[in-house]
């Protein structure tokens, strides 16, 4: 009889757990919360989201909801509870972060097969009868990264960025708006912050010359690209990017902004709001004398500054098959952002699939890479993609599947075709 760990009780543990228990084998969650937390983790609760509390798109025609609608057919432990402590965010899976990680650690605590340790591991040594799913995250430290790094050699690394929240009561509606993009979702999903020419070029001004909390450079996923840094790239930059006023039409003059800071809800009562894409590594007196430049937000209360911290990931088309077991040792699976697969939910999408498979293995089966069609399956060949040299994390994306022959112009009928083949493809 097979013996399971799974160590790391994120989002991809706690999959990767949910799917080695409900295919009727113990298994053993090793946490080390509240024996010690990363410096981005707060919550002694599992699967705590840190930086966001969207899930990113609903609508199974975007990249991101068809990942979840196969994680649900797939039997994933996460996208039904998500759905469950939804909170209006138009056409985004948004959640309360508090309710959502209570909700997953009672599911994990009350499931019978599941038994859960807290202590901090620092020595990865599986026995012969162990299967064993490493999903430490992006901020592993210490011994058991040099753990980690003896296993799989030239481990990378990146940083991660994480935008402020500020009180809703502290924004001035005089001048903020609420709408979503395009009038997707109610009002109050979203609040707008809109520039004008003059009040965005100054703005810009002082953000590229305001004062970072590190002086060294470094190395970010694109994704995740403070906004002072977008910002150096060209004055247009950000006006292009989360800044952009597309979709929207400003209800006090009954046009388009010049450029917007869209603020989206943090939690189910609506009292926090989370600035869309200004992650920033700004000194926290710095953000709060830019920020407040944004209209609306010139006597904002922040709750939480933004932050960077580094995340690590390891090579993986050089050491995980595509599978997510170690190729030097296949009773060794990896899970979650440290394969680099980039996001909440597609790291639990791979917890998902390192949980079958480990299962799998352990029953003698062979063990299953989804078509790359499906989205998950997208995602596990170009992590194990051994011709990729420049190995950078990836999220759910449509370029990552196989286009659509013969090719279809129109745009939202392509991504609706690539979806419907994918849950055509999906074997569950």
């Amino acid at each position: 009889m097979k013996r399971f760990t799974v160590i790391g009780a994120g989002l991809a543990g706690c999959e990767a757990a949910w799917q080695i228990a409900r295919a009727g084998h113990k298994v053993t969650l090793v946490e080390m919360k509240p024996v010690r937390y990363t410096p981005a983790h707060k919550s002694e609760y599992f699967a705590e989201l840190v930086c966001s509390n969207s899930l990113k798109a609903s609508r199974i025609e975007s990249a991101a909801g068809l990942l979840k609608e196969e994680m649900a057919r797939l039997g994933s432990l996460t996208v039904p509870v998500a759905r469950d402590c939804a909170v209006p965010a138009g056409g985004a899976l948004a959640v309360d972060r508090d309710i959502f990680s209570r909700a997953v650690t009672e599911k994990i605590m009350n499931h019978p097969n599941i038994t859960v340790e807290h202590r901090v591991v620092d020595k990865i040594a599986p026995a012969d009868d162990e299967m064993l799913v490493i999903a430490t995250g992006p901020l592993t430290d210490g011994a058991l990264s040099a753990e980690i790094e003896r296993l799989c050699p030239n481990m990378l690394s990146f940083y991660d960025a994480a935008a402020p929240i500020v009180t809703a009561d502290s924004i001035d509606m005089t001048k903020a708006f609420g709408a979503s993009r395009y009038e997707r979702g109610g009002d109050s999903d979203y609040l707008n912050c809109p520039f004008n020419k003059a009040q965005y070029e100054e703005f810009i001004d002082e953000l590229i010359h305001a004062e970072g909390a590190v002086v060294h450079d470094f190395d970010v996923y694109e994704g995740c690209m403070p906004i002072e840094k977008l910002a150096k790239r060209g004055l247009d930059a950000p006006r292009f990017g989360p800044m952009k006023p597309v979709g929207l039409v400003d209800p006090a003059t009954g046009h388009r902004p010049w450029a917007c800071v869209q603020l989206r809800r943090e939690n189910d009562k609506g009292t926090m709001y989370n600035l869309v894409g200004f992650q920033t590594n700004l000194k926290f007196g710095e953000q709060k004398r830019v920020f407040g430049m944004i209209p609306g937000l010139e006597n904002a209360e922040f709750v939480r500054y933004g932050v960077m911290h580094r995340n690590s990931f390891i090579d993986s088309p050089r050491v995980l098959c595509g599978d997510y077991s170690l190729k030097a040792q296949p009773n060794i699976f990896f899970a979650g952002q440290i394969t680099g697969v980039e996001g909440y939910m597609e790291s639990a999408a791979s917890g998902i699939m390192a949980g079958k498979n480990a299962v799998r293995r352990a029953e003698g089966k062979d063990t299953v890479v989804l078509s790359e069609f499906t989205m998950i399956g997208a995602l596990s060949h170009y992590i194990s993609d051994e011709s990729v040299q420049n190995f950078q994390p990836m999220g759910a994306n449509f370029g990552i599947l196989p286009p659509i022959e013969p090719k279809i112009r129109d745009k939202k009928e392509r991504y609706k075709a690539l979806a419907e083949r994918a849950l055509n493809e999906l074997k569950v």
